[in-house]
């Protein structure tokens, strides 16, 4: 996409996926949990991805997991701790979901 097409959407650089303190984000915890971070030249992607998938897919499985870091090319790791990470993420996210509606009744 050219920086023209993006005019008037809201982008979120990795630096925005964590809290205002600094703190990570509960998918860069998970990355970190499962060891998925090696040279960090593809991380801030996959990060921002396994993001998009845990924000906008209600119950993701292994091939929602292979078609959101599909676009991110990771020459160390071999995928399986970013894929491990994935799932933590999203285990955690469907834990948190579960607790906020838990509390709301």
């Amino acid at each position: 996409m050219l920086a023209a097409q993006a005019d008037g959407s809201s982008i979120t650089t990795i630096e925005g996926v964590g809290g205002q303190g600094g703190e990570l984000s509960d998918v860069q915890e998970a990355f970190c949990a499962s060891h998925a971070l090696q040279c960090g030249f593809c991380t801030p992607g996959m990060v921002l991805a396994v993001q998009a998938l845990v924000d906008g897919v209600g119950n993701p499985d292994e091939d929602d997991i292979e078609e959101a870091i599909g676009g991110n090319i990771c020459r160390c790791t071999g995928y399986v701790q970013i894929r491990e990470a994935a799932r933590l993420a999203i285990e955690r996210a469907q834990k948190s979901r579960a607790n906020e509606l838990e509390s709301a009744l």
